[in-house]
């Protein structure tokens, strides 16, 4: 397997979630959120080199806060203005060896070992890959005053981690920004490159609000309950 690099984004201020702490800080169980995701990236991917993008201002926090956890060893970047320039400051951070770059959400801390390892082997094989899951609520296109049904069945709700061969992702992010780079796929599409989907999982929630907050801490407490015993 080639050597990945893993840029884990954790620039957001969480004004959905209310509060002057940045929910990249917030409390899940019993360590933040982002001590989880970047000890869950350390566990699928032990060899893995970790990047973690924070605006600089939360540098210092963060520095402190994680002193109190046991966190995997990782590097810290200032990130920039917007998502597109704090992706592009980590990746001048990638080590020269490594082939895999993978991008991820600094507040997706629940996505599953065997998914994360999953995306890896088909970046490897197809170029890239993006985890995506199919939409299962209704949805409708507001045009003014009047509104109309969208068919659910061709949309996919895109995740990460987002992975891609290096030399790929090198070159998209020397692009001029657009607004319209939302995520790396699209910084990726932009250069008229065709994505790879891979399975994405459910559980694989980005905690946006206080009420994701209560569904993660649910989550991780039933992923970690120990199985009952017949009796």
């Amino acid at each position: 397997m080639s050597r990945t690099a893993v840029i884990i984004v954790a620039g957001g201020g969480g004004k959905r979630m209310g509060g002057t702490l940045p929910k990249q800080f917030r409390m899940l169980t019993t360590e933040p959120i982002l001590c989880r995701t970047i000890n869950r990236f350390h566990a699928a991917l032990p060899e893995a080199q970790l990047i973690v993008v924070l605006p600089e201002a939360h540098i210092p926090f963060w520095e402190n806060l994680k002193a109190r956890f046991e966190v995997a060893r990782h590097q810290v970047v200032a990130g920039g203005e917007e998502r597109f320039h704090s992706v592009k400051n980590g990746l001048k951070a990638v080590g020269y060896d490594v082939e895999l770059v993978a991008v991820q959400d600094g507040v997706r801390p629940l996505a599953s070992l065997e998914m994360i390892r999953r995306t890896e082997r088909e970046a490897a094989e197809f170029g890239s890959a993006i985890p995506v899951i199919e939409a299962v609520d209704s949805y409708r296109m507001v045009e003014g005053e009047k509104s109309h049904i969208i068919d659910r069945r061709p949309l996919r709700i895109v995740q990460t981690p987002q992975l891609f061969r290096r030399a790929m992702l090198d070159e998209a992010y020397e692009q001029p920004f657009s607004p319209l780079f939302t995520d790396d796929a699209s910084v990726i599409e932009a250069m008229g490159e065709q994505l790879h989907l891979s399975a994405g999982e459910r559980q694989n929630l980005k905690i946006t609000t206080p009420e994701d907050l209560v569904v993660a801490r649910a989550l991780i407490e039933a992923e970690e309950a120990p199985c009952e015993e017949n009796e």
